[in-house]
């Protein structure tokens, strides 16, 4: 086995992995709860699995092809930039408009940084 072939079949494993973690991502989104689980499903498992994805295609590509895709870098840069911060933002926009926290949910650490310390020990407010 050559270090070409070596390189080809690490570039395949990490696209197989990316899938893998994938498909655990889209269980995770359809079996929890409520939105703030689900979202942290989809948001940190889905961007790890696509940087892996990504990272696997470049050195596939890099190695077989002999060129380096500028595609995909900017494509791995944007989904680590970018799908971290919209997630924060749709959960933020979630607890703000009272959406439902499951009833596992044991503290809600948000609320004293946002309604004053005196709001921390009150029970978890649903709205339904």
């Amino acid at each position: 086995m050559n270090g070409n072939v070596s390189y080809e079949l690490i570039g395949a494993l990490l696209i197989l992995l990316g899938s893998i973690i994938s498909v655990i991502s889209a269980v995770g989104i359809v079996r929890f709860p409520d939105i703030y689980t689900r979202a942290h499903a989809a948001t940190k498992t889905t961007t790890v699995a696509v940087l892996i994805t990504l990272t696997g295609a470049f050195i596939y590509l890099w190695i077989d092809e002999g060129f380096i895709s500028i595609r995909l870098i900017l494509g791995i840069i944007f989904v680590f930039l970018t799908a971290p911060v919209s997630g924060h933002l749709v959960l933020r926009a979630s607890y703000r408009a009272n959406i439902k926290m499951s009833e596992h949910t044991s503290k809600d650490e948000l609320k004293a940084y946002l309604h004053g310390p005196d709001k921390e020990d009150d029970h978890i407010q649903h709205k339904t």
